[in-house]
């Protein structure tokens, strides 16, 4: 056999270095939440949206804008109202007397990592207005397409529990985000931990802590990096068998699409460059496959009435199949 079978294709120890001291960059204001963290970072290498669910109070928009903080790019946050019309995100025409013209004047959506609040409470019009810009990177208003600058990053939060002036997201829309990241509470020794943290600060602004360590020509190098990342024939055929499975399952009324595949091969890809591999494991492909799926599916009726939840499903569909080694 050749000894350089095992001798890594491509260096990924930058890599690495720069994504642990931007976790241990956010661990100095967020106690816990790392899954979320990791997930984050995940989708960053992996050009993906977030959407970020749980709870308020769990930190949810605070992580979002402290990633955003680690990066030299422009950060803009757009918080969803009932009555937020799709001018309000996208922009729009205006005229111009001095010009004798209109202008197109953008919207918030024109950033580099924009962080959307409470993403359910607008209605479906203005929801809609994300499909575009999230698939295509682009906006078009009265004819005319307007580029969004990459990297291009949507990190949307919701509560799960406050349905009262709430409008569910779309299926065609929740597919364009590559995670659905539900954020526990934190465990009682967490909860104290905060406490410590937080009892001796005296109104500064505690994001300022957090040091700027990527531009958006580095992000574009990473990201380069990680499509390099090697995935065997027989991952690819255990990624296929996971999402085909969905399709055919008796508790599930909607299965995954392509895209879901798709997703869970790149973001296998960003996990394992994370670690410094450059090269994808089976636990690479499961550890992806639950925040990749779990808001791709639609349980059937008789299922949600059990009890029974996208995560319990998934993981019976996994538990089912055998594991490439």
């Amino acid at each position: 056999m050749d000894e350089d079978v095992f001798q890594p294709r491509t260096d990924l120890s930058h890599l690495h270095d720069i994504i642990m001291r931007m976790r241990i960059e956010i661990g100095k204001v967020i106690v816990g939440q790392e899954d979320m963290v990791k997930l984050i970072m995940a989708a960053l290498l992996a050009d993906g949206h977030v959407l970020i669910e749980g709870v308020p109070g769990v930190a949810k928009t605070l992580t979002a804008k402290l990633v955003a903080k680690c990066i030299s790019l422009h950060f803009s946050r757009i918080q969803f109202t009932p009555d937020l019309m799709p001018s309000d995100v996208l922009g729009t025409s205006v005229f111009n007397p001095k010009e004798g013209g209109f202008q197109f004047k953008r919207g918030p959506i024109f950033g580099n990592i924009v962080l959307v609040d409470e993403i359910n409470r607008a209605p479906a019009k203005t929801q809609a207005a994300l499909f575009e810009v999230m698939e295509e990177k682009q906006v078009t208003v009265d004819g005319y397409s307007h580029i969004i600058e990459r990297p291009f990053m949507v990190l949307a939060t919701q509560n799960p529990v406050e349905q009262e002036g709430t409008y569910r997201l779309p299926e065609a829309q929740l597919d364009r985000f590559l995670f659905k990241i539900t954020v526990p509470y934190p465990t009682e020794e967490e909860e104290v931990q905060i406490l410590n943290r937080f009892h001796n600060v005296t109104g500064e602004d505690i994001t300022e802590q957090i040091k700027e360590m990527l531009t958006a020509n580095d992000i574009s190098m990473l990201r380069k990096q990680v499509r390099e990342v090697v995935i065997e024939e027989k991952l690819l055929q255990f990624i296929a068998k996971i999402v085909t499975s969905t399709r055919s399952h008796k508790s599930i009324y909607l299965g995954a699409s392509p895209r879901a595949s798709l997703a869970i091969m790149s973001s296998s890809k960003a996990i394992a460059a994370m670690q410094g591999r450059d090269f994808v494991t089976p636990e690479d492909v499961l550890e992806m496959t639950l925040p990749v799926l779990r808001h791709r599916i639609i349980l059937t009726p008789e299922k949600e009435m059990e009890g029974g939840t996208e995560d319990d499903v998934i993981r019976e569909i996994i538990q089912s199949l055998e594991i490439p080694r």
